[in-house]
């Protein structure tokens, strides 16, 4: 039997390895570093959202950064619309930190649950929602959430589109500005913040240099 030279790491021989999804594979294959910058994004999700009971994910793609946000909340729903993706977030899922996934298209309405869920997040997705589908997005989402529900949406700004891979900007039909965010978001919510982000550093400073984007909006409009 094999044994690690110091006791305390014998452990590790014996309990199962943990597995990348689909996309944190070709992350951590392609440009590790990004690994990091997307973990950072969940876990400033994740402090936001601390002590929320029952929390929706729109758009977890292979559910990687999902148990970040679960080590802080109550329940967690995390949906996308591709089932392949699904089906793989559930093949690396890990009972210790219980999240379902689902498959849901919100163009196509809200996520249904009894009760609504109190907050949702989106990371890197509404950049991927063509303009003219983008409130249909938005008032599925919000549609999802109590009255005093809170929301928070990620996306690459506008203006770090001219460093883009290639494969990111073919996806990528709808990036925006702070002020095109915040308008999108202020149309159905009636508070809505704005935070940048350069690699992991989450700030307030001038948004035109941002990497990232962050809004996050409270007390829906309808």
């Amino acid at each position: 039997m094999k044994k690690t030279k110091e006791p305390q790491y014998q452990f590790l021989l014996d309990r199962d390895r943990a597995q990348f999804g689909l996309m944190s594979s070709q992350v951590w294959q392609d440009d590790p570093r990004r690994l990091c910058f997307l973990l950072s994004r969940y876990k400033f999700v994740a402090k936001m959202l601390c002590r929320k009971d029952n929390v929706l994910e729109i758009g977890c793609a292979d559910g990687f950064g999902s148990r970040v946000v679960k080590q802080e909340v109550g329940k967690l729903t995390a949906v996308d619309f591709d089932p392949i993706f699904i089906e793989n977030a559930k093949q690396i899922s890990d009972s210790r930190w219980p999240v379902k996934f689902v498959t849901h298209n919100m163009l196509h309405g809200p996520v249904v649950a009894s009760p609504k869920f109190d907050a949702c997040y989106c990371c890197d997705v509404i950049e991927h929602i063509e303009p003219s589908f983008e409130d249909v997005f938005m008032r599925n989402l919000a549609e999802s959430l109590t009255n005093d529900g809170l929301a928070i949406v990620g996306c690459p700004s506008l203006e770090s589109q001219v460093y883009a891979s290639p494969p990111s900007k073919e996806g990528h039909v709808n990036c925006k500005t702070a002020d095109g965010l915040r308008d999108l978001m202020g149309r159905h919510f009636a508070n809505v913040f704005i935070f940048s982000m350069n690699d992991e550093v989450v700030h307030t400073g001038f948004s035109p240099m941002a990497h990232y984007l962050f809004a996050i909006g409270t007390d829906k409009r309808f």
